[in-house]
């Protein structure tokens, strides 16, 4: 089960303005490299911690329901659940009715419990989709100031670092410090 992007986050958790106030930067000939480093900085620490931070809407395709119809889901935290579908074999797939499921954002990592009556997949693979809303939430101000402080710190390491190979492809211990209480351990 790998989550397939649907739609990207409207904005960044940190915004050009914040950014370039914590590079010191003034003018705005620098204003596209630093945005794209804000938005890779998110996507390495979004991976790195298995959460998304701003609000987004992931794809989760599965071939059949698994032990017990409870489906784990790959990021966190979850705001809501759009729609699960489930493909009969013929014909458009099925929209399955709330009442025949239900999200536990409580769980780590968070679940979706499909009920016994829940319709089982007529096609051999990806006939279950669950598209999911996942995130802190849509605004900046809703992600956790350490995962802010910690974008805003590797995006200024690699703007102040361009080209430099030295120290690549290793998180920095106070980056990592920022994130460790945000880290998420792996799904089966």
């Amino acid at each position: 089960m790998s989550p397939i992007p649907i739609a990207g986050p409207a904005v960044e958790p940190v915004t050009l303005a914040e950014a370039k106030a914590y590079l010191r930067l003034d003018g705005d000939d620098e204003d596209a490299v630093v945005a794209s480093l804000v938005a890779a900085a998110r996507q390495v620490l979004e991976c790195a911690t298995r959460r998304a931070f701003i609000a987004q809407t992931w794809r989760v395709r599965l071939d059949r329901w698994p032990e017990g119809r409870v489906v784990a889901l790959p990021l966190a935290p979850v705001l809501a659940v759009a729609a699960v579908r489930v493909s009969p074999g013929a014909g458009p797939a099925l929209v399955l009715d709330p009442a025949l499921w239900r999200l536990e954002t409580d769980a780590e990592p968070p679940r979706l419990v499909a009920d016994p009556a829940a319709p089982d997949p007529g096609i051999p693979s990806g006939g279950i989709e669950i598209d999911a809303t996942y995130g802190f939430g849509p605004a900046p101000a809703d992600v956790p100031a350490p995962l802010r402080l910690a974008i805003q710190r590797l995006a200024a390491r690699w703007f102040e670092r361009r080209g430099d190979e030295d120290g690549e492809g290793v998180m920095p211990a106070e980056i990592l410090s920022l994130v460790a209480p945000f880290l998420r351990p792996r799904i089966a």
